[in-house]
C-alpha cells in the first residue's frame, strides 16, 4: 500500500512536470486524479492493447480507403501521372467527338485497307541469291505447317511475331549508315519502320482472339532470337538477298491467310466479331468481323511484298535505294 501511495506521488509530479509543455494552460496541473493515476498505473498489458487497437483501426482505415478506390490497385490505376517535366497527356478525340482511347497508335496513323491488290504476284526466282532466298523460306513453312496444323488464329500470331523483326532491322541499318555517311535515305528509313509497326499491329490484333500457350510463348523467344541475329548479318552482307527473303515471307505469309479465310467460310474457325483496335485501325465498319480483319491484315502482306521485292530489284540493278523515293503510306 506504500509502494502504491509511493507510486502515485511520483507519477502525480511527473505529470505536472511534463503537462504544461503539452498543455495551454497551467490549468491543467490539477486535473490529474488519483483514479487517473491509477489507470495509468495498471502496465504495460493496458498498453499493448491499446497500441494493437490503433494498430486495429489503421488496418480498418486503409480498408476503407481501399473500399472508396474500388480495390485491388484501382484508385492507383485511376491516379493520373503528375510529371514535372511538364508532358501532360494529348487528349485526342475521334472525328464523331468520342474519346480516343488508343495510345500506340492515333487517329493519323489509321487507314482503309486497300483489298483490291493483286494477290497473285510472284516474282519468280532466276539467279542463284533468288532460289537461295525462295528455297530457305519454302524450308521454313514445313516445320511451321507441322507445329501448327490448322490452327491459324495461333499461327497468325507465330507469323507476325516473325514478320516484324526485317522491317526494324533493314530500317536501324539504313539508320546507321546514314549517319556514317551524312546522307540522307530517301525516305527508305521511314517506309521500313513503317512496314514494322505495321505488322506489329497485326500481332496487337490477334492477340485479342487468341491465347497462345506457354510453349508457344516460348517459342516465340526462340525464333525472334534466332532470326534477329540471321536476318541481321544477311542483311548487313546482302540487302537484296535479305529483302528477297522477306518478299517470299509475304508471299507465304498471303497464302496463310487465305486457307485462313478458307477455314472461317467453312465454319471451322468461329467468325467472331472484330476487336475494337482492328475497328479503329483499319477504319471498319461497327458489325465487322475477323472475317474483315484477316481481308485487311492479307492485303497489308500484299503490300509489303511489293515493297521489299522492288527493295531487292534496286539492288540487283546496282543501285542504292536512296535513288529510288520510298513508297512512304503504301498500305
Amino acid at each position: 500500500m506504500m509502494m502504491s501511495r509511493g507510486y502515485i506521488r511520483l507519477a502525480s509530479s511527473m505529470f505536472t512536470m511534463v503537462s504544461p509543455r503539452f498543455f495551454s494552460t497551467a490549468a491543467t496541473r490539477g486535473v490529474l486524479s488519483n483514479d487517473m493515476v491509477k489507470a495509468s498505473a495498471v502496465g504495460l498489458g493496458v498498453r499493448c492493447r491499446s497500441s494493437m487497437a490503433a494498430i486495429g483501426g489503421g488496418d480498418k482505415e486503409q480498408e476503407k480507403k481501399q473500399a472508396v478506390g474500388g480495390g485491388g490497385g484501382s484508385a492507383k490505376d485511376d491516379k493520373e501521372i503528375v510529371s514535372y517535366w511538364g508532358l501532360d497527356p494529348t487528349k485526342v478525340y475521334k472525328e464523331d467527338g468520342s474519346p480516343w482511347k488508343w495510345t500506340c497508335f492515333r487517329p493519323w496513323d489509321t487507314y482503309r485497307a486497300d483489298l483490291s491488290i493483286d494477290l497473285k504476284k510472284h516474282h519468280a526466282p532466276v539467279t542463284v541469291l533468288d532460289k537461295m532466298a525462295y528455297w530457305t523460306v519454302k524450308s521454313l513453312r514445313w516445320p511451321t505447317d507441322l507445329f501448327f496444323q490448322r490452327r491459324y488464329g495461333c499461327r497468325a500470331m507465330m507469323l507476325e511475331t516473325v514478320a516484324a523483326v526485317p522491317g526494324m532491322v533493314g530500317g536501324m541499318l539504313l539508320h546507321c549508315k546514314s549517319l556514317r555517311r551524312f546522307e540522307h535515305s530517301g525516305g527508305w528509313i521511314k517506309a521500313l519502320l513503317e512496314e514494322a509497326e505495321n505488322e506489329r499491329m497485326h500481332l496487337m490484333t490477334f492477340m485479342e482472339v487468341s491465347d497462345p500457350r506457354w510453349y508457344e510463348r516460348a517459342l516465340v523467344f526462340a525464333v525472334q532470337g534466332v532470326f534477329f541475329n540471321a536476318y541481321f548479318l544477311g542483311y548487313i552482307i546482302s540487302p537484296k538477298f535479305a529483302h528477297r527473303v522477306v518478299g517470299y515471307l509475304e508471299e507465304e505469309a498471303i497464302h496463310s491467310y487465305t486457307e485462313f479465310l478458307k477455314e472461317l467460310d467453312n465454319g471451322n474457325i468461329e467468325n467472331v466479331p472484330a476487336p475494337p483496335i482492328a475497328i479503329d485501325y483499319w477504319r471498319l465498319p461497327p458489325n465487322s468481323t475477323l472475317r474483315d480483319v484477316v481481308l485487311a491484315v492479307r492485303a497489308d502482306e500484299a503490300h509489303h511484298r511489293d515493297v521489299n521485292h522492288f527493295a531487292s530489284d534496286i539492288h540487283y540493278q546496282g543501285r542504292q535505294l536512296k535513288e529510288a523515293p520510298a513508297p512512304l503510306g503504301y498500305h
